[in-house]
């Protein structure tokens, strides 16, 4: 939910008046259309049997303009808490951030040294999360921007009624739009909900994000002038995975790998070219009232020769305006054509390479201005444009190709059998040792396997068509749009050796003096609690390796790379395999002995963090996750993703958007200079110990439930997974293989469904049991715990996540969906343990923190119960309509089912709506 994320004096008042008036709208919209019945259901709160589809999209639109209300309230809060009390009053951002780094006695010299080092990149990802179409959400977008426009205390009664009668005619538009996907959404769909991101909300976040680093810098008292070039302003980038993530993904084909690389570089341009246009249309100064610099004259003058025949027209268009004159020129520099499509061969031609010699005029247009005294230009007008050259480049945003490990072995099986290698068909079988040995041999060679992909298996062909589509961008344009190849499921290093080998046959292996070196970097994904503990090992021998070592040095020379390796850490997979607290918790630990490894390597570690939508799997407040990371693991970069729901829920309204990046780029920030740090440093000696054992308790506990027999069976009946795998919420399928089993079956629909039949179980299960173990054998350690558990930032983020999943918890809920297993005894039996669990975790919890939970964020209790009274009739829905369905399916009625479907795909994005929250 949308207010779980922020300030908890969220304004009650303001939320009920606001919700009064949208409340009135709607119902009076649903009057306007005839539908009187579905009206007097919002009206009292019950669903009328009589129409399943209509009530439950009624309450579906009622939940997310709730949202709405929630966020507006959110934004104007924290508006009145700066107004009242200073910049620094808002936990997590720039103004809180440097009034800390300032009272540790850290000069202005010091912070801004480490500001331009400091970068933070949001990937943003469309996994099957986000319930919603894309049309909803601009729908809603349109509606919040009219509650805004309403703040205005000084509109007339004409204007307050012109105001309501648009937002009943958005109303009135959701209404009569589909709700849902009814068919999946295809890739194309899912890159053109990114690129609106991309393209249309953070350019227009990033100079507002520059300007609260501007006013919070002079707040704090540091002196103005000395943060005065954006080029000391903190890194901001972002990566993409929509048309690279192949993990289990069979859609994703070399050809969409392609038409995003181009789509991407082709919006990078034209956002480009229209900042150029709109800053040529502001700045006419003349050179009849001033004199024009020479640096500029010089630079006209090499530009026009560039541009040749081009040139006349772009200088005669604005005689006596040399600044327009030479942004002219600088648009006819831009690698596009007429048609505004990417021009592929730059060698032969006359225009820039990359967006390097883009700032390099760019600098020269600023000296220009400031020679001539216009300051203000170049702050308000200029550098906005520099900064988003810089930060989105001809690239956008770089994509990730991700593949599963076994993949990679079965085309790698392909290719060996096909080269005649002896019982090299059985590839994935081999030892590790075997494996490797057999690799780093053929890593001393650059002859591949075969040279044609004719007859090759499915897993062959599909990887090197992909690989071969990455080296050809990469030959016309260079490195910069392309991430990394990123490896799910790592679990030894021969599953990061085998990458080489592939990219070899694909020409991304580069020949040096010292031996073969690829050009692409290669990722571990660690996502389970075994790969986690076993990451520090894979990445000591992968760090140490010599390809890894030439490729690294290869990359700072030809490119520019950092001298740095990106490990992603998953918490999906760690949740689903052990549960909140020991996936968390292993998180932390991996991170800090993975960054050991790094050092000892004289290499940093740049860890990606795999995060998703809820709870269980890595979400909550964004200030809190990056201050209960380990400090010395951050060092100024932060790359995580941004997956489904998320990114509308962050980012949809550019306020909320602000708000979300500036917690990312300043708690980074704050993070890297060592915002208590020493203190923390203190306190995890202390507890690292005690943690550790409520850990292994916590594990052993979930594992015990998760892996019992017949689980699955009670999980599958008791939640709606079945229908959530029929849905068309997402492009990609639920399951990686067609298997119904614990370990096949993917973390995101696992999560979705226990959140669905209200269980959240993997938000909190586990965390009571180990705590209770704790305090039982070791009284004085639990009494430690407790003293320090807010204190602890990363035990408090643990508990705090536990706490919020527990609030949405509901037992009477999920009782009624155990109703659903068809063996009665089997059903008690799980229900039983999971409700005692509940219990004692919430009373555990209750202890640490010295009060109910009810009373630590009574606001949150309240808003929840507000919307579980409306969300009861829609999961009886969803019940009865579970129990129609699957005897349709077990009668062998399939087209009885099929048309069934639909209405159940409204029910289950009701729920979603009213919960806030999918996968």
């Amino acid at each position: 939910m949308y207010f779980s994320t922020t300030d908890d004096g969220i304004e009650l008042g303001k939320i009920q008046d606001d919700l009064t008036f949208l409340h009135r709208c709607y119902v009076d919209m649903l009057r306007e259309l005839g539908e009187d019945q579905v009206a007097e259901a919002i009206e009292d709160g019950k669903h009328s049997k009589s129409d399943s589809e209509k009530i439950s999209k009624a309450f579906s639109l009622y939940f997310q303009l709730i949202t709405i209300v929630e966020e507006n309230a959110a934004v104007q809060l924290r508006r009145k808490l700066e107004d009242e009390y200073g910049l620094d009053r808002i936990s997590g951002l720039w103004g809180k951030i440097l009034s800390e780094l300032r009272d540790h006695k850290l000069s202005e010299e010091d912070i801004l040294d480490k500001l331009p080092q400091t970068r933070v990149e949001p990937v943003l990802t469309a996994h099957p999360t986000e319930s919603k179409r894309s049309t909803v959400i601009d729908q809603l977008r349109y509606i919040y921007l009219l509650m805004v426009k309403r703040e205005n205390q000084m509109w007339t009664h004409n204007e307050e009624q012109q105001i309501r009668d648009e937002i009943m005619t958005a109303m009135q538009r959701l209404w009569n739009t589909g709700q849902v996907f009814l068919h999946k959404p295809s890739i194309s769909d899912e890159l053109r909900n990114v690129m609106h991101y991309l393209t249309n909300v953070f350019p227009q976040v990033l100079p507002m994000l520059d300007q609260r680093l501007r006013d919070a810098w002079e707040s704090a008292g540091f002196n103005p002038d000395l943060l005065n070039d954006y080029r000391q302003f903190p890194k901001i980038s972002f990566g993409n995975w929509v048309g690279g993530d192949r993990d289990g993904h069979p859609f994703v084909t070399d050809q969409v790998t392609s038409d995003t690389l181009l789509k991407l570089r082709r919006q990078a341009l034209q956002l480009l070219r229209e900042d150029l246009s709109s800053l040529a249309q502001k700045i006419s100064i003349s050179s009849l009232e001033v004199d024009v610099p020479e640096i500029l004259k010089k630079r006209i003058t090499g530009m026009a020769l560039r541009c040749e025949e081009d040139a006349e027209a772009a200088i005669s268009r604005n005689v006596d305006e040399p600044w327009r004159q030479y942004l002219n020129l600088m648009q006819l520099l831009l690698p596009l054509d007429e048609e505004g499509q990417p021009i592929e061969d730059l060698e032969k031609t006359r225009y820039y390479l990359s967006k390097d010699e883009v700032l390099a005029d760019l600098d020269i247009f600023i000296k220009s201005l400031e020679e001539i005294n216009a300051h203000r230009i170049v702050k308000m007008d200029v550098e906005p444009v520099a900064r988003k050259a810089e930060t989105f480049g001809f690239h956008l945003a770089a994509l990730d190709i991700r593949q599963n490990s076994k993949f990679h072995d079965a085309a790698l099986a392909s290719l060996l059998k096909a080269a005649g290698i002896e019982d090299g068909e059985n590839f994935a079988d081999w030892p590790e040792e075997k494996r490797v040995e057999f690799l780093n041999e053929e890593l001393k060679t650059s002859r591949p396997f075969v040279r044609h992909r004719y007859g090759l298996s499915n897993e062959s062909d599909a990887v090197l068509a992909c690989y071969r589509v990455i080296y050809k961008h990469i030959k016309r344009f260079g490195p910069a749009g392309i991430g990394s190849f990123i490896v799910s499921m790592t679990r030894s290093l021969s599953d990061l050796l085998v990458v080489y080998i592939l990219c070899r046959e694909a020409g991304l292996m580069e020949q040096t003096d010292e031996g073969m070196a690829c050009r692409v970097p290669v990722v571990p994904l660690l996502e389970t609690i075994e790969d986690l503990e076993d990451g520090p090992e894979i990445l000591d021998r992968f760090l140490a390796h010599p390809v890894t070592q030439r490729s690294m040095r290869y990359r700072e020379q030809k490119d520019g790379a950092d001298r740095c390796q990106q490990v992603m850490v998953g918490y999906s997979d760690s949740n689903k395999d052990g549960g909140i607290f020991a996936s968390l918790w292993s998180l932390h630990q991996a991170q800090k002995k993975l960054s050991d490894v790094g050092e000892s390597h004289d290499i940093r570690i740049r860890f990606f963090h795999g995060r998703g939508g809820t709870i269980s799997r890595g979400a909550g407040p964004t200030h809190r996750f990056i201050a209960g990371l380990p400090s010395s693991t951050i060092k100024g970069d932060l790359r995580l993703t941004e997956q489904g729901e998320m990114i509308s829920q962050k980012y949809a309204n550019t306020v909320t958007a602000l708000y979300n990046m500036e917690l990312l780029q300043a708690g980074t920030a704050g993070l890297t200079l060592g915002v208590n740090d020493s203190s923390q440093k203190k306190l995890h000696e202390e507890l690292e110990p005690i943690i550790n054992k409520v850990y292994d308790y916590s594990l052993e506990s979930y594992q015990k439930m998760v892996h019992s027999d017949d689980f699955v069976r009670f999980f599958a009946q008791a939640t709606p997974i079945d229908v959530i795998e029929s849905s068309r919420i997402g492009s990609r399928p639920a399951r990686r293989t067609g298997k119904r089993s614990f370990g096949d079956l993917r973390a995101i629909p696992w999560v979705f469904s226990w959140s669905q039949a209200r269980f959240f179980l993997t938000g909190w299960y586990g965390v009571g049991s180990a705590l209770q173990r704790l305090k039982k054998e070791d009284e004085e350690a639990f009494e430690l715990l407790s003293k320090h558990a807010i204190d602890y930032m990363p035990f408090r983020y643990i508990i705090s996540n536990a706490s919020s999943a527990i609030a949405l918890t509901d037992t009477e809920i999920m009782e009624r969906y155990a109703s659903l297993v068809d063996d009665e005894e089997l059903a008690d039996s799980y229900l039983k343990q999971i409700k005692e669990e509940f219990t004692r975790t919430r009373e555990m919890l209750e202890v640490l923190y010295g009060h109910k939970l009810t009373a630590r964020r009574p606001r949150l209790y309240r808003m929840i119960a507000f919307r579980s009274e409306r969300l009861e009739p829609l999961h009886d829905l969803q019940i009865q309509q579970l129990k129609k369905w699957r005897k349709m399916k077990e009668d062998g009625k399939e087209k009885e089912a099929a048309e069934l479907l639909p209405d159940m795909l409204l029910v289950l994005n009701a729920i979603a709506s009213g919960l806030g929250t999918t996968g």
